[in-house]
Parts: C-alpha cells; structure tokens; sequence
C-alpha cells in the first residue's frame, strides 16, 4: 500500500455520528500550562460499574497515543474498533465491575468526543493550527475536574500503558491524596531523548506534507500520506526486532517483487496496513499535539527534579516494565521504582516489545488484580 492508497483521513466528529458507548461532559474553561486557554471543553467518557456510596471503589484506565475511551467492547456505531484492553474490564475480571467503578476518558487534544484540533472552536470553524499547545498534566488536570463532577475525591486506582502510564504517574505526583494507588505500565518518569528524537521525524513527516496545510486541512483531503509514514516510523518502535525477524524474515508480500518489481517485502506490507487502520480513524492534528504532549512529559519540571516529584508520590505504585520493550526500555521503569521507596516493581514477559502491554492481557491482568488486592 503506497501513500496514495490509503483510507481517507478521520474527519472532525459530526453531530449526527453515533456516540456508542461514550458519554459527554462540558466542564467549560480550562487555562492550560503553557499559557494557553480553551474557553469550552468537553470530555467524552465511558464508564462500567457503578459508583459505591463512599465514592471510593472508582479505577481511572488511561489510553495510549493513539487509543481512546473505548477499553473494551465491540466495534460498531460510533466505535470504528473494538475495546483496545478487551477482557479486564467485566464481571470477575480483573477491574471487576461488580466492586469497581471503572472510568476512562478521551484525552485532551484527541479526536475521538474530546475537544482536540478536529473540534470546532467559539467561531464554528475546527480550532486547526490555532490549537494550542498541551501537556501531560494540562491532560491530567482535565481528568481531575472530570472526578470532580462524578463525585470521585480519591481514586482507587489510577493506571494506563505509555501515554497513559504518563498520566497515571502524574496524578500519583501531582494529586497524591486523590490517588490510593498507580500503576505504571511501560511508561517512564520523563520523556527521554530517544523517544523524542524518535518522535522528530513523524512530526516532520505530518507537517511537510503538501496536504497539511498549515495545520488548517479540514474540508479538504488532510495529511494522509503523512500521518501514514508517521505510523510506520512509530510502529516500529511499538514491535521487536525478534519479533519482525520471526514473523516476516525476509519474506516477501504474496507474489509481489520487491526486488526492482516494485512490489513488497512482507514487513513493509505490514507496516502499510498498520498505516492504512489508523489515518481513518484519527486526526492528524490530534497525532501531533498528542506525540509533543509525550515529549513535554517531566514529572521532576519545576518540582524540583524527578528525586523530589517522585517524592511526593503517597500511594501504593506499581511500576511494570516490558521485557523487550526498546521504545520504553525497562531502566526507565528502574529508575521510577528506585526513587519511590516501597514500589512494587514487575515485568511483563513478552517477544512483543512495547506492545506487549496491549497483549499480553492475562500478565496485566494479574498485575492489577495483585495491585488492587493490596491495602
């Protein structure tokens, strides 16, 4: 699949688009971090179980980069794929629904009910390259005006994978006495260099395409090409090199050529259909402010550096690390469990690489039914 042959880009939300299984809340201003303002925000949430009368069962489940409030459940209106966690979220599962009110929202910036670039803005028209800039914990403080309309003082647990172990670690440091417990999955305590650098070129592959426009592409046909290259580049980091090398070798695409037939090696099919899923989906703007959400990500800016922040952390922390992960190699994890004394450090075992978070469910699983065993 080239750049040409990709599924037309996700549009901003329509009004008449089913809304599934998401709720919305207007929550009005919000001043951001870096100086900017949104004078009209909503959330788009879904929630499972029911909140008890202390109000202290509620379990917040933060999205990755690119997923959303849809954490489990089946594809269909208003949900264009099924639940990214599917099997922890239930009747005797994990997050067990009959003792935890399990909340997850669409974050700040997003494109999937939250306001983000797609959205329109006070003059009708979607906010585009006026967006402003956002951080994790502008993200995060969204998040804890939501608990404040649903009658959530405290969670009982906070956690998420990648961005989301992102955010789950700043509410751990930022609210610690509304967190009785996190847990961190393949994430780290600071953007590092190499996940910055290795976020450089997708920006610039979103941004440099013709169809970008600035920003401001909507009613036309968007940075599709883009936005496609910039998965290819990030789903790499996403996967093992063991497992490319297992699953594809040097195999090649059915009966293509790659060699001066112009056909492809089977990886690269793979990475084209890995493109082809998401630039329907979402919102290239959404991809950018997101990936420099990541990159802003320090819990030590301003506290005092990573020492003192993590210092501030009350509850109880899990910290999980993927064994081949090479996008967040487990001394990140390390180095969050070595400045928070008694976090319970874990590994999830997998040939998946940064992935595996995602898949291997019965690991997460257990890990978060020990965590929420824990007093």
């Amino acid at each position: 699949m080239s750049v040409h042959h990709l599924p037309p880009p996700a549009s901003p939300w329509p009004e008449d688009e089913p809304a599934g299984e998401r709720q919305f809340l207007d929550i009005g201003a919000i001043d951001l971090e870096r100086g900017g303002h949104l004078p009209d925000v909503t959330v788009a949430y879904e929630t499972w179980g029911t909140l008890n009368a202390a109000g202290d069962n509620a379990v917040l489940v933060e999205h990755a980069l690119t997923g959303d409030s849809h954490v489990v459940g089946e594809a269909g209106p208003g949900h264009p794929t099924a639940g990214w966690w599917q099997g922890l979220i239930g009747t005797g599962a994990p997050l067990d629904t009959d003792r935890h009110f399990v909340v997850a929202t669409n974050v700040l910036g997003g494109c999937r009910g939250t306001t983000g670039p797609s959205t329109a803005a006070p003059d009708g028209r979607p906010w585009g390259s006026r967006f402003p800039f956002v951080t994790i914990r502008d993200q995060v403080a969204v998040e804890s005006v939501v608990a404040d309309r649903l009658g959530i003082q405290r969670w009982s647990a906070v956690l998420g994978g990648s961005m989301g172990g992102m955010r789950a670690l700043e509410w751990a440091v930022g609210h610690p006495d509304r967190v009785a417990r996190a847990i961190v999955l393949a994430s780290t305590a600071a953007a590092s260099a190499d996940q910055i650098a290795w976020s450089h070129p997708q920006l610039l592959a979103i941004r440099s395409d013709p169809a970008f426009d600035g920003g401001d592409y909507y009613g036309g046909p968007g940075p599709i090409g883009g936005l496609g290259i910039a998965r290819r580049i990030a789903h790499l980091t996403y996967r093992s090199e063991t497992e490319l090398a297992d699953r594809f070798g040097r195999r090649v695409q059915g009966a293509e050529d790659p060699l001066g037939g112009g056909g492809r090696f089977a990886v690269e099919s793979y990475l084209d259909h890995a493109a082809g899923k998401l630039v329907g989906r979402f919102d290239a703007n959404s991809y950018l402010v997101l990936t420099e959400a990541m990159n802003s990500h320090d819990v030590g800016r301003d506290r005092g550096g990573l020492g003192a922040a993590l210092g501030r952390v009350t509850g109880a922390l899990v910290v999980a690390d993927v064994d081949s992960d090479r996008c967040y190699p487990p001394r990140l994890s390390d180095d969050i469990a070595a400045r928070v004394p008694g976090a319970d450090r874990v590994t999830i075992r997998s040939g998946h690489g940064h992935d595996g978070f995602l898949i291997e469910t019965e690991q997460v699983g257990a890990i978060i039914e020990g965590a929420l065993a824990s007093s």
